[in-house]
């Protein structure tokens, strides 16, 4: 690599980091940093200083706001100095695309965030953790990467925070970036980019505090023969709501009023169940179109899929975003 640089990790848990738990027979998180790095071969011929942080021992699914809000305020003070070129984060799959968006809406800094995990764990054949770890590593000491933001870096490919999906349960391939593909792949020790990182957008304004605002977003997705009534259960239990539609944005007739009341009394959000390509704003006028739910006071989530559009709609309201500046927001994320 050159002169040495300097890459600071992040164990949060997950199944990179499982081993198998005498009592119940099942794997639970339990490896320490140290122990992942110390799984990973050739690792330390790379001639990159590790920074190593035990940040989290929990499953992916347990992850909360306040663990990211920790983090980020912890991965900002590592960064500040200017002597770590990069940050890995080691985590479980299910929420690592989650996670990754996030983080993504407030890194202002040029060092990359790599967040990685396994797909298999460590008391399996063939578990791809330390292969992960290992390109994780390479991924965020690479200087084309400065400047990229959040990447997720599984099975040697590079995706954007941006664009990432976790498609498949069990495959190691598990991670794609519908509609747009991996930024990068990573191959002889080296990162090869493929297309340009997408654009950054301003960075979100750091929470004043961990917590923030105690915000409730709900998502809501639409299904054949809805007929609203659980719909309507979401008055008064969110401050905020993503329906995630049929097609380009359309939902059954008869939840038209239901919404329409709730676009009165909060932000509601119109993205598409299936989370690879927009939501329209003007081609369809019937009933329950996204022309006529724009009109009635619902706000396009662009391309953002529900999960993204719930995320970023949280983080707007925690901050104290308006209705204005939450419209903004999402048109930014349609150029």
């Amino acid at each position: 690599m050159g002169v040495t640089r300097t890459v600071a990790v992040y164990s949060l848990g997950g199944t990179i980091a499982m081993t198998t738990d005498p009592v119940t027979g099942g794997v639970v998180p339990a490896l320490s940093a140290h122990d992942l790095l110390a799984s990973v071969p050739h690792l330390e011929e790379l001639g990159i200083e590790l920074r190593v942080h035990d940040f989290r021992r929990v499953p992916g699914a347990s992850l909360g706001f306040d663990d990211l809000a920790e983090l980020g305020a912890e991965i900002d003070r590592a960064l500040t100095g200017g002597d770590v070129d990069g940050v890995v984060i080691t985590q479980g799959t299910d929420t690592i695309e989650e996670t990754a968006f996030v983080l993504d809406l407030r890194h202002d800094r040029e060092q990359p965030v790599i967040v990685t995990g396994a797909m298999r764990n460590p008391t399996m054949a063939g578990p791809d953790g330390p292969a992960n770890l290992y390109a994780a590593v390479l991924a965020a000491a690479a200087p084309q990467l400065r400047g990229a933001g959040v990447l997720v870096v599984l099975n040697d490919e590079i995706h954007a925070a941006r664009h990432v999906r976790k498609s498949h349960t069990t495959s190691p391939a598990a991670f794609t970036s519908p509609g747009a593909g991996p930024v990068g792949r990573i191959a002889e020790d080296r990162v090869r980019l493929t297309t340009a990182p997408p654009r950054r957008h301003t960075p979100l304004a750091p929470l004043t505090q961990p917590r923030g605002r105690d915000v409730r977003v709900g998502l809501y997705t639409v299904g054949l023969g809805d007929d609203g009534e659980l719909l309507a259960a979401w008055d008064g239990l969110c401050d905020g709501l993503v329906v995630a539609a049929f097609g380009v944005g359309h939902v059954p007739g008869r939840l038209v009023e239901n919404l329409e009341r709730l676009a009165t009394r909060i932000p509601v959000l119109l993205a598409s169940r299936i989370d690879n390509g927009p939501v329209l704003t003007g081609t369809y006028g019937y009933p329950g179109s996204e022309r006529d739910l724009i009109g009635r006071g619902l706000v396009p989530a662009g391309d953002l899929g529900p999960y993204q559009a719930r995320l970023l709609l949280r983080e707007l309201l925690a901050q104290g975003a308006d209705r204005e500046e939450i419209t903004e927001a999402f048109t930014a994320f349609t150029l």
